[in-house]
């Protein structure tokens, strides 16, 4: 018997119990939809995770005030820590090879108001390079100047969530005033839509100078980051060894000496979430997969049962020269077939529950070909591995015996 006898004969013995071969595959169909809508969730996951951390900078360093509290563990503050300065910045752009540039920023929340509205939001200070080292653009008005962060003047760049808070009527809050705890600014700017991340609204912020937030705002002279933008990835971990050498020399701290900041390399905290989530996705993946092997278990008594009805047919073909070979490709073939068609059913299913999933509850979901390709070469694989035993006890049967079996 050839394969394409073989399918021939798999076909009409599957539609001649078209519901029970339906109802056989359904844990296939179940579980393959399960694998690619759960691989889709965590695909997309990643990658929202990749492009939100992307969008806070290309090539990034943050340096950011703390201390080793043991072998192997770093903490770190942004709140009472006072250990980095505006000059620290400054040594890091002026000293460190394959630095392109610096920025640093010092955040509080504070009381905005403009006209009838008020509002508490976080207001950074910040220096005029950061829309180049955070890749985070004006796209009205324009940024501060080192004019005006050297005047501590009072101007003001508001993120797309302040204006639509303090402007509502839909007027250009570009030459209006806002008033910051009891100082008043002039906004000069808006800030693209950056969206909101697990830490925040990012958009729920307000620029000002670095110097103006220190002296005329807050009364501090310390920074809470400085962001470091390498010239290129491959020299990420060389600068920062170099930036952590630079400043252990400032700081005045000893070779063993615990250090008073933490270096963190964005790269290696984009690495950081993409694992976890990877993680996630096969765990989830792999408890979707519990369901084929129940699907396979399914497809092994069907058949099961379908060489015990057929006892007489086997018996029958056997006597006319069937051989082992075809009696096995037979029922081999039938159970592929079941678990190759409930495989596809159950890609399309996990494709469509994908999309749902994304459109109802707004995850973002990547349905991948490898995902397919993955879930269904599984299910062929449990199709293969379940029906081969019915398929040998088929043509193993005594051809004496399956003719005289009522």
């Amino acid at each position: 018997m050839t394969l394409v006898a073989g399918l021939r004969v798999a076909l009409r013995a599957l539609s001649a119990n078209a519901l029970r071969s339906l109802l056989t595959t359904l844990g296939v169909i179940i579980g393959v939809a399960a694998v690619v809508t759960t691989v889709s969730i965590g695909a997309g996951a990643r990658r929202s995770v990749e492009l939100q951390l992307t969008a806070l900078g290309t090539n990034l360093l943050t340096v950011l005030p703390g201390r080793v509290e043991a072998p192997g563990r770093v903490g770190f503050g942004l709140g009472s820590a006072q250990t980095l300065t505006w000059e620290d910045a400054l040594a890091i752009r002026r000293s460190v090879p394959g630095v392109e540039e610096v920025a640093a920023e010092f955040s509080q929340t504070a009381r905005v108001v403009a006209g009838p509205y008020n509002d508490t939001t976080n207001v950074s200070g910040v220096t005029p390079s950061f829309p180049e080292v955070r890749n985070w653009h004006p796209v009205e008005g324009a940024f501060f100047t080192e004019q005006d962060l050297r005047a501590r003047a009072r101007v003001a760049v508001i993120g797309q969530t302040v204006r639509e808070t303090m402007f509502p009527g839909g007027e250009s809050p570009v030459g209006q005033t806002i008033r910051i705890n009891r100082s008043l600014f002039t906004v000069i700017g808006v800030m693209e839509r950056k969206g909101s991340t697990g830490f925040g609204d990012r958009d729920d912020v307000v620029f000002v100078p670095l110097t103006t937030a220190q002296k005329r705002l807050f009364g501090v002279d310390h920074v809470r980051a400085v962001y470091v933008k390498v010239h290129d990835a491959a020299s990420m971990e060389a600068v920062a060894g170099q930036v952590e050498g630079l400043l252990r020399k400032r700081h005045r701290i000893p070779e063993e000496g615990e250090l008073d900041f933490v270096v963190r390399n964005q790269a290696d905290v984009v690495q950081a979430f993409t694992g976890v989530t990877q993680t996630i996705t096969l765990l989830l993946g792999a408890i979707a997969a519990v369901s084929l092997v129940v699907g396979g278990i399914g497809i092994m008594n069907i058949m099961l049962v379908s060489v015990t009805e057929r006892t007489r047919e086997i018996g029958i073909r056997k006597a006319l020269g069937a051989t082992h070979r075809d009696i096995l490709l037979q029922f081999l073939v039938e159970a592929v077939l079941l678990s190759v068609g409930g495989g596809l059913l159950g890609a399309g299913l996990g494709v469509v529950a994908a999309q749902l999933v994304s459109a109802v509850a707004g995850w973002a979901t990547v349905v991948t070909p490898q995902a397919l390709l993955l879930a269904f070469g599984f299910a062929a694989a449990v199709g293969l591995f379940f029906g081969l035993y019915p398929a040998h006890r088929a043509a193993s049967l005594d051809p004496i015996v399956a003719l005289r079996y009522e």
